[in-house]
């Protein structure tokens, strides 16, 4: 089993930058791709980014290209997603899931199986 729990989140202005974090505990495989995903209210779940094992392949949403950058780092089981220009769009409960399938670097939710409980990001204008 793995445990995923997010943090970074908060109250920010627009413009602004947060720098989320997940960390891996548990059963844990260095070789899991890793993805953000976030979901306003009343919203549907959108995909963020994400991230292979190594950090050599990632993938962003439209709404977050050129603002938003996933990183890995293996040796403390942790991943990060640094936001930059927040927008008040950009206002969610932001998830990361883990992939157990290192070949797969997956843009939909149902591509991933452990999910982390959430960290809620507020983006004022």
């Amino acid at each position: 089993q793995v445990q995923l729990v997010e943090s970074g989140g908060g109250l920010v202005q627009a413009g602004g930058s947060l720098r989320l974090s997940c960390a891996r505990s548990g059963r844990t495989f260095s070789t899991y791709t890793m993805g953000w995903f976030r979901q306003g209210l009343h919203k549907e779940i959108e995909f963020v980014a994400a991230i292979n094992w190594n950090g050599s392949t990632t993938y962003y949403g439209d709404s977050v290209k050129g603002r938003f950058t996933a990183s890995t780092d293996n040796t403390k089981n942790t991943v990060y997603l640094q936001m930059n220009s927040l927008k008040p769009e950009d206002t969610a409960a932001y998830y990361c899931a883990a992939d157990p399938n290192p070949w797969r670097v997956g843009v939909r939710s149902n591509d991933y199986r452990y999910w982390g409980p959430g960290t809620q990001v507020i983006v004022s204008s």
